[in-house]
């Protein structure tokens, strides 16, 4: 049994949130420079300029990329031969985020109440956690700073299974059109289908860490990922929703076995502050 500091994951996690809100991943950012090059309005041209340009400032001078420094999101495989000791795990990621909103000067951006006094936590704590149990003795943390600009377009919906793929097509395409300028585009798109209703939601946010032209494994889901990227650039919403052909950076699909009268789709949208990382200890 292998056994792993809480102190330590406390460190890791510190840098991981840090590294992360200065440094948007490179595949994102060699596709943004794909994307500059293939752009076909002007104005577009100009702002994916401007996104690469900040890109760059909040790399060398260690700075938030988007004042919105995001929910802390967490997806962490725990090898089942780790033992966490000198503290617990959940308690280790949350002292990591504090350190680092703190130590970062990353904006605090949760509120204890969602409904009456909505008072700030201070800290960004805590973080949305979800736990999986895995073979081996090693410890993968993956993480990402959600924005409430793109958060707040995502969308969720109970298809019929006789809505088929049109239907998965039609919502996803809809999600995309809807969230226009709000979630400031180039996105990279999650979608999740199948599970339950909660569970569409995970997948689809869990799809958003796949490396940029990763595609799924199933060449059926392989290929509608590229047709919807294909669907979501002939939109026209474009860079920061001024029009162009770039919409969307990349489309990622994850399914799940579901029940046989119920089609859950879930979309998440990320904007172009795509900011995640990841670390295995």
């Amino acid at each position: 049994m292998r056994k792993v500091k809480a102190s330590y994951i406390t460190e890791v996690v510190k840098n991981l949130v840090m590294d992360a809100e200065y440094n948007i991943p490179e595949d994102f950012k060699q596709a943004l420079e794909k994307s500059l090059k293939n752009e076909e309005s002007p104005i577009g041209r100009e702002i994916l300029n401007e996104i690469i340009k900040n890109a760059e400032i909040a790399s060398e001078e260690k700075v938030a990329y988007c004042q919105d420094t995001g929910y802390p999101v967490f997806f962490i495989d725990i090898g089942q031969d780790v033992q966490i000791i000198e503290g617990n795990i959940k308690d280790a990621v949350n002292e990591g985020v504090r350190q680092a909103t703190k130590e970062g000067y990353l904006r605090a951006s949760l509120a204890y109440d969602p409904i009456y006094e909505r008072k700030n936590t201070g800290d960004n704590t805590p973080a949305l956690i979800y736990f999986d149990i895995v073979q081996g003795d090693k410890i993968k943390i993956r993480f990402a700073a959600k924005g409430g600009g793109s958060e707040n377009q995502s969308k969720q919906m109970m298809l019929r299974p006789a809505d088929g793929i049109e239907g998965i097509k039609k919502f996803v395409l809809k999600c995309i059109a809807n969230a226009g300028p709000n979630a400031c585009p180039p996105f990279t798109v999650g979608v999740g289908i199948g599970g339950t209703f909660d569970y569409s939601a995970v997948l689809a946010k869990k799809a958003l860490f796949r490396h940029i032209g990763e595609r799924h494994p199933d060449p059926k889901i392989a290929e509608l990922e590229l047709e919807l990227l294909d669907l979501a650039n002939q939109l026209g919403v474009g860079p920061l929703g001024f029009g162009g052909t770039t919409t969307a950076i990349d489309v990622k699909i994850e399914i799940a076995p579901v029940h046989i009268a119920s089609l859950p789709v879930a979309v998440n949208i990320q904007c172009h502050a795509a900011r995640h990382k990841e670390i295995e200890i």
